[in-house]
């Protein structure tokens, strides 16, 4: 597993195919058992200060980044208005992507919104249809937030399908931006990297992801760590 990560550092943003996703303490544990389809991924960003710092023990010194608008969303989006760049939204419940498209284009002015869906689909022909619908669009931007591994595999089976274009997985931010607008964590706890107290104080439902899934996480990194090692030691 660290091995792929290392593989798979934040060298650039995006680009013509480039698929970029994230992962946070909760989402590294389903990449574990998903290793195959994490390696589709052209980068692979730290979401969340923990891992971040945790990596540092592996040799990987990077940043936090995350798909919102503390962070890569901004420059991406920002990017895509400045350029005419077609963008297309995928996930959250029927009505929130809507809302988020509508607050995100008045906040980023020109933004060319090309497709706006939710992500539940009733059946693998409904899903099929839409990714056929996008290759048709070829939008320059595709960002889907299922949650993971659904918006990975989609992005994945987009661009087996033909697509070519940026696409970014985003977790929960067109839930986020849908509620709390462009800017929805406060800034002084962006600063002091409280967002994920945050996240607890708006969705009490994550408590558990914050105490015992991170636990759990913990005892996989330490296991995983140790295994590059002793394979860093076995390979000299």
């Amino acid at each position: 597993m660290i091995d792929m990560l290392r593989a798979r550092m934040a060298t650039r943003e995006g680009g013509r195919g480039a698929l970029v996703t994230f992962l946070n303490p909760y989402s590294y544990r389903i990449a574990r058992r998903h290793p195959s389809l994490f390696r589709r991924f052209d980068t692979i960003h730290y979401d969340g200060i923990v891992l971040a710092k945790l990596m540092m023990l592996a040799g990987v010194s990077v940043q936090r980044t995350s798909f919102d608008m503390t962070s890569l969303a901004n420059s991406v989006l920002a990017r895509a208005a400045d350029e005419g760049r077609g963008v297309a939204f995928v996930g959250s419940e029927p009505g929130v992507p809507e809302q988020a498209a509508e607050t995100l284009q008045a906040h980023f002015a020109g933004l060319p919104v090309v497709s706006v869906r939710h992500g539940f689909f009733d059946s693998d022909e409904q899903r099929a249809a839409h990714i056929a619908e996008l290759v048709a669009l070829a939008p320059a931007v595709v960002v889907v937030g299922m949650g993971v591994p659904l918006q990975e595999r989609f992005l994945v089976d987009l661009v087996d399908a033909g697509w070519r274009g940026e696409g970014y997985t985003c977790g929960g931010f067109l839930h986020q931006t849908a509620k709390g607008g462009a800017q929805y964590y406060p800034a002084w706890m962006d600063r002091m990297n409280l967002r994920w107290l945050y996240r607890i104080y708006d969705e009490p439902k994550l408590i558990r992801r914050y105490t015992i899934d991170y636990s759990i996480f913990l005892a996989l990194f330490a296991g995983d760590l140790a295994k590059y090692y002793w394979g860093k030691r076995s390979r000299v």
